[in-house]
């Protein structure tokens, strides 16, 4: 059985601040379990000066999952679309 690659590609996080609310949307060629969680965890991080928005390059190199924020809670979390490519 052939391991399935972990690597994913992240092509765009949009953020909308909205009255009540922040909007992230994220544009990728997959999503691992809980990646856009830990991504917007450390995104609000970094929004609350937690964290420098420098280190989040050195946060994906690290390949480290402690080196990221906490877990965003689910609730408001939704998939908005799904595209295939054509082969």
């Amino acid at each position: 059985k052939t391991k399935k690659s972990t690597i994913r590609t992240i092509y765009d996080i949009k953020i909308k601040k909205m009255k009540k609310e922040i909007q992230i949307t994220y544009t990728g060629n997959g999503f691992l379990q809980q990646m856009v969680r830990i991504l917007t965890g450390t995104l609000i991080e970094v929004g609350m000066g937690k964290c420098e928005p420098g280190k989040m390059s050195d946060i994906l190199r690290a390949q480290d999952r402690q080196a990221a924020g906490p877990t965003a809670p689910a609730q408001g979390l939704f998939l908005l679309n799904v595209e295939y490519e054509d082969k």
